[in-house]
C-alpha cells in the first residue's frame, strides 16, 4: 500500500519510536531520527530525548488499538500541531509541515508523527497494528499490498508458527 508522505515516513517514524528503548538517549534516538532522513534534524537534549520517550508512549495506543483511534489521535494532534504550511528546505520538493522548521526537534517529531498517523487513520486504520507473537510489543505500519499482516518480522511469525505446530504435536 503506498501512503503520502506524511502517511508513511511519519507513521514509520511513530513505529520506530515505540519500539526504540525505553531507555534511549539523545544519540540513540539521534540516530533514530537520522536513519529515518528526517530532517531538518536540529540537535537533541537529555531532557529532550525524555520528552520524545514519553510522546512515543503516548503513541503506541494507536497502534495497539487500546483507545478509540480517531478521538486519540485527534488528542495527539491537538497538543502537537501547528498551522501547516509548505517548506522547501534542503532543495527538496515543496513538501507540509506541521510546525515550524526553528521549533525545538521535539514539538517538530510530535507534530509530524502525529500527523502522520492522523493520515493512516483516515486511509485504513487497520494497517496500524502490533505483533501478535505472545510476548512480543513491536508495533508497525502494514505496508503490504493485501493489508492482512499479524506480525513485526517473519522471524516473529515463523517462531508463532512453531510454536503451535509444537503444541498441536505434543
Amino acid at each position: 500500500m503506498h501512503f503520502n508522505p506524511y502517511g508513511g515516513a511519519a507513521a514509520q517514524l511513530a513505529a520506530s519510536l515505540v519500539n526504540a528503548d525505553r531507555a534511549a538517549g539523545a544519540a540513540d534516538l539521534l540516530d533514530l531520527l537520522r536513519d529515518h532522513a528526517y530532517k531538518p534534524l536540529g540537535t537533541l537534549s537529555e531532557a529532550q530525548a525524555a520528552d520524545l520517550r514519553a510522546w512515543a508512549r503516548r503513541l503506541e495506543p494507536v497502534f495497539t488499538g487500546e483507545v478509540d483511534r480517531v478521538a486519540h489521535v485527534n488528542t495527539l494532534l491537538a497538543e502537537a500541531a501547528a498551522r501547516p504550511y509548505i517548506s522547501t528546505h534542503d532543495g527538496r520538493r515543496p513538501h507540509l509541515h506541521f510546525a515550524p522548521e526553528t521549533a525545538p526537534t521535539p514539538d517538530r517529531v510530535r507534530a509530524f508523527t502525529a500527523a502522520g498517523l492522523a493520515h493512516v487513520v483516515c486511509e485504513d486504520p487497520g494497517r496500524l497494528g502490533h505483533c501478535a507473537r505472545p510476548g512480543c510489543g513491536t508495533v508497525y505500519v502494514d505496508t503490504s499490498r493485501n493489508g492482512r499482516r499479524r506480525y513485526c518480522t517473519t522471524r516473529c511469525a515463523n517462531r508463532e508458527q512453531v510454536a503451535r505446530h509444537r503444541r498441536r504435536t505434543a
